[in-house]
């Protein structure tokens, strides 16, 4: 190896291994590198023009922060009640989150976003666990499936094996064909196996709680995106008849020419459509993706070709629709989009696939915590549950104490009463169709006690979670005791505030300003509604805004010129209204009516200059309290680490 690379590497381990260095000391406590650059990095989102300035700038106001902190912890304001109970409905807001293993999260929130850019194209035939009776007969289904195996082997054509053989009741008329699905379609484990069957391959059979499943991969696509679309639906009643049917056929025809004749498609959904959750909304449908309702609708919508093309009408299930095209809206392919990857997230974590990450955690607990069963004899357990449960003879449970431990996770011991108790809640199964054996009743108690302790002692194993809470709480302290000690004295010292005022007149002074309503609009569209009816008629200018309520907002006052909202220096006259600024960061737009002009400079009043001198007396109090804390919590810095983070 060559020196210079040895060199290099050196000086990199060298420099990895300062990071856990202690950067600074305030009083007994330290602050490692690693803590301050996480503190930095997170709010410093300015690009380093000096980065040994920058942090050098910022380090200053973060010593400053703890040592507001710490001393909110000295006077023990963390247990005040309302910081308390901050913490804790912030907690329980949150942890849930973070209940689940952030790699394998994360792995599967890239999976989905990779299966939202491909729809496939699904055939399935389904085996069912139940006779024609309702009865469970899993040997039947064995044997039926079997046969399918049999035939798809032989070489039988796919939808004739689901047409006869298939139970779900659709397949008769589909032929098994359920049609293009994507991502969140089904459940994760069929979804799973949709996406790794290749094309025109059927998949090995998959063994669900309901049945047997299998699938043909019959096309992809790329993924057009969502759907945005109204409809009038005429459904069927009922047990309607031919005759009911063609009756509604004709209305819909006729409501079609309507349409087409130039008739309002909205009106005309509110008057007849019978999907009355949409009818409301001029018949507008939610966003949709493919795979969201059958092919027979499906088909139909995706073949409009153009935004505002209107349907035939066409039959499915539920009776006639007839479907106008709004718009789509185009999958986003990008894995940096933020705000994508958060709702792909969303849906995940309300999605069957995110039990998985949380079985991570679970295996975690268990060796992380530590778990121990303690010895018991299993019959004499059950036929004690029984009996307490179920007023029984104890029997053998005569064996068992009352208060005997059953298992430990972590700290916890949980007892013969927990046990009694959660037995008495979940020894059922989910679909009410029975109770659960002894032995799965245990496996979910020691499952769910264990997720319980893990919730509970969460700050313990997660790192990114226990510094959330820290920042918040921190956060809250640092209020609380700016409040106390420097927000509520500058504000109710009016002695301080007027002395502070004569002592130095001249500075607080109008710069050149104006008399002004300034109008801060939501958006450009929003902007575009009520700039040239202001500009036409600026005294009208509260009428013209009202309609918009929150979205338009007026302040009047007066203004420094630098303070209006320009797009550069421009002279101000008596009855103006300003050229809008766009803020192109959150598309907001802002304007001004200039009602009279001041020129020259002008002494402010105290009143007018209230607010300036609040600020100056505040930062009067925080610098003298500020040295007292430096006094108290001695503050000594690592030049040697502060250089090495600044590189």
């Amino acid at each position: 190896m060559k020196k210079r690379w040895l060199v290099m590497i050196i000086t990199c381990c060298l420099a990895i291994n300062s990071y856990p260095q202690t950067l600074f000391t305030y009083g007994k406590h330290a602050v490692g590198a690693q803590e301050f650059l996480r503190a930095y990095n997170k709010n410093n989102t300015q690009p380093d023009a000096d980065k040994a300035k920058a942090i050098k700038e910022y380090l200053d106001l973060y010593i400053n922060s703890k040592l507001k902190i710490q001393e909110a912890y000295d006077r023990h304001y963390d247990t005040l009640p309302q910081i308390r109970s901050e913490v804790e409905n912030l907690r329980s807001q949150i942890v849930e989150n973070y209940m689940a293993d952030p790699a394998t999260a994360d792995r599967l929130v890239h999976e989905a976003f990779q299966r939202s850019l491909k729809d496939v194209h699904i055939a399935h035939i389904f085996i069912s666990f139940k006779d024609a009776k309702g009865n469970t007969d899993t040997i039947a289904a064995q044997k039926k499936l079997q046969e399918v195996m049999n035939k798809l082997k032989s070489g039988e054509n796919f939808s004739s094996v689901a047409e006869q053989f298939s139970d779900d009741p659709s397949a008769k008329q589909n032929k098994g064909d359920i049609g293009y699905i994507t991502v969140f379609t089904l459940p994760y484990d069929l979804e799973t196996l949709a996406y790794t069957t290749p094309v025109g391959k059927y998949s090995e059979p998959y063994r669900s709680k309901a049945g047997y499943h299998i699938f043909k991969n019959l096309g992809e696509q790329k993924d057009p995106g969502k759907m945005r679309a109204q409809q009038i639906l005429l459904a069927f009643p009922p047990q309607a008849d031919e005759a009911t049917k063609k009756q509604i056929a004709h209305l819909a025809d006729t409501l079609y020419q309507r349409v087409m004749a130039g008739d309002d498609f909205s009106q005309l959904a509110k008057a007849f459509s019978n999907d009355y959750t949409t009818a409301v909304n001029g018949g507008t449908i939610p966003d949709f993706p493919v795979g969201r309702y059958e092919p027979a609708f499906e088909n139909k919508v995706w073949a409009l070709q153009k935004d505002g093309d209107v349907s035939k009408p066409f039959v499915t299930s539920h009776g006639y629709h007839i479907v106008k095209r709004l718009s789509v809206v185009p999958t986003i392919t990008d894995p940096n989009d933020k705000n994508n990857m958060e709702e792909v997230r969303e849906a995940a974590m309300n999605d069957s696939r995110w039990q998985i990450p949380k079985e991570v955690v679970y295996d975690h607990v268990i060796k992380a915590a530590g778990f121990k069963q303690f010895p018991v004899d299993n019959a004499a357990l059950w036929a004690y549950t029984d009996s307490m449960l179920d007023r029984r003879p104890l029997g053998i449970g005569k064996k068992i104490d009352k208060n005997e431990a059953l298992f430990q996770i972590g700290d916890s011991v949980f007892t013969m009463p927990h046990w009694l108790g959660y037995v008495q809640t979940f020894r059922f199964k989910a679909d009410g169709s029975g109770m659960k054996t002894h032995e799965q009743i245990m496996s979910d108690c020691i499952h769910a006690v264990a997720m319980d302790y893990y919730r509970k002692h969460l700050e313990r194993y997660n790192e990114d979670f226990r510094n959330q809470m820290d920042e918040f709480r921190d956060g809250n302290l640092f209020f609380e005791i700016m409040q106390r000690e420097v927000w509520n004295k500058s504000q109710s010292d009016s002695m301080a505030l007027v002395a502070l005022y004569k002592k130095n007149p001249g500075k607080y002074m109008w710069k050149p300003s104006a008399e002004t309503i300034v109008f801060f609009c939501s958006d450009q569209g929003i902007l575009n509604s009520v700039y040239d009816p202001i500009k036409k008629d600026p005294g009208n200018w509260q009428k013209i805004i009202e309609p918009f309520a929150e979205k338009v907002v007026a302040d009047s006052g007066r203004y420094e010129w630098a303070q209006i909202p320009t797009e550069g220096p421009i002279s101000f006259t008596p009855g103006m209204i300003t050229k809008p600024l766009i803020n192109k960061t959150d598309n907001t737009a802002s304007f001004a009516y200039i009602l009279k002009v001041y020129s020259q400079p002008e002494q402010r009043s105290f009143n007018d200059a209230k607010g300036l001198l609040i600020t100056d007396y505040q930062a009067q109090l925080e610098n003298k309290w500020i040295a007292s804390l430096k006094k108290k919590y001695p503050v000594v810095i690592n030049q040697k680490v502060l250089r090495e983070i600044s590189k």
